[in-house]
């Protein structure tokens, strides 16, 4: 009986139930999709941060990092390659030869990374980003990849002739000129304004130093990268253990680190500033609807219906509006989600800014079946506790003076 009373109740004003319906609804629908949005924004930056830059694993001479010489290549490869090679959870590695250089065209000089690599194992997929030209292969002499950034700003295009210089291994300067065989644009600004590519049996050859200066691994799964660093040490003698430098992609670059851990908090605190707005909101829709029933409810207690079934009733009137709108809010939720996530949102118009931070584009919002439950499950909570202030409010009245108020 307490139900269907309730349910009548809430629809005597049934304009202004739709409305707190509809706010309730469309509501939850945005904070779950922006949950989503923030989730694929903070995903994006961090495999493309990984795919581009850190990799899972970096291996480097113990000097390299804080003193990038040509000098400083990583002790005893032979014996490193065989333990990478026989890894299991390892899905790709790489070494690479890198030289801090300039890049000289007819038009301007450019200070940036030469990166010689390995056209058969290189890891970070950047034939894939290629706009123009073609990617690298055995054939030809010095071919060289360049950013479209870097190719606006020498002014070069596809066969133009660029010169490489920086110090060799004997200390003195040395280059030679290579020919632009592509052009490539990734999501990281900083990566492509500072990041050539040559071959690496090239660059080794120009610099007239044997040997890698980095070792990039990527793994099939993203945890196996801190247990690996744990455990490849106890693999190699204390000599060659301290020559090298192994990181991961949290030692790497921490800031991912702390993305990670606070975009967590981030949504917790945006679906709380929600639950707490449509709290607000609830309390007053239910006070507005108990005073204006002061007098009914003064009779029902004046005839002898207890204090707990009048907050009954008041709570069940909250709960009826909770049940309905979150439930439609949510199914409204997942159906919109999942329809971001396969048509994706369009963020081209903000692009120069995106790539500031390293993000694509297009993002695929994705929302988890416990963000799901948590953002139905506080919603639920704060309207069913919305009911009972107004229902407080109501019982403080005697039934005398109830059913003698006017409204």
């Amino acid at each position: 009986m307490l139900v269907k009373l309730a349910w009548r109740n809430i629809w005597r004003n049934k304009l202004r139930t739709s409305i707190m319906l509809g706010a309730m609804v469309f509501g939850l629908m945005s904070v779950i999709v922006m949950i989503g949005f923030m989730n694929s924004f903070y995903n994006n930056m961090i495999d493309n941060t990984i795919n581009w830059q850190t990799s899972h694993v970096k291996i480097h001479d113990i000097r390299y990092p804080d003193d990038p010489d040509i000098n400083f290549t990583i002790a005893n490869m032979d014996v490193l390659s065989r333990l990478l090679d026989k890894q299991d959870n390892i899905k790709a590695w790489t070494s690479r030869h890198l030289v801090n250089g300039m890049i000289a065209s007819a038009r301007s000089t450019r200070g940036v990374v030469i990166n010689g690599i390995d056209l058969k194992t290189e890891v970070v997929p950047l034939s894939t980003k290629v706009i123009a030209g073609e990617w690298m292969d055995d054939q030809g002499r010095n071919p060289i990849m360049v950013s479209k950034k870097t190719s606006e700003r020498l002014n070069l295009r596809i066969g133009s002739k660029v010169v490489l210089t920086f110090s060799g291994g004997d200390g003195d300067v040395t280059g030679a000129a290579f020919r632009v065989r592509g052009i490539f644009q990734t999501a990281s600004s900083s990566m492509d304004d500072s990041n050539v590519y040559v071959r690496k049996a090239d660059l080794s050859k120009v610099s007239n130093v044997i040997g890698v200066h980095e070792v990039a691994i990527m793994f099939y799964e993203i945890d196996d990268a801190e247990i690996f660093v744990n455990t490849l040490p106890k693999h190699v003698n204390a000599n060659t253990r301290e020559q090298w430098l192994i990181r991961d992609w949290q030692t790497i670059s921490p800031i991912l680190k702390t993305m990670m851990d606070t975009s967590g908090v981030f949504n917790a605190v945006f679906l709380l500033i929600f639950v707490i707005a449509m709290a607000f909101g609830i309390v007053n829709i239910l006070l507005m609807s108990v005073f204006e029933r002061t007098q009914e409810f003064g009779v029902l207690m004046a005839v002898g219906m207890s204090k707990g079934n009048i907050r009954g009733v008041i709570i069940l009137e909250s709960a009826l509006m909770s049940i309905c709108g979150t439930t439609v809010g949510l199914l409204g939720a997942i159906g919109l989600t999942y329809s971001l996530s396969q048509t994706g949102i369009d963020l081209t118009s903000f692009g120069d800014s995106l790539q500031g931070f390293g993000v694509d584009t297009i993002l695929y919002p994705s929302v988890s079946i416990g963000e799901y439950a948590s953002a139905f499950s506080a919603v639920m909570l704060a309207i069913l506790l919305s009911g009972l202030y107004p229902a407080h409010k109501i019982l403080q009245q005697r039934p005398v003076d109830a059913m003698s108020e006017k409204h």
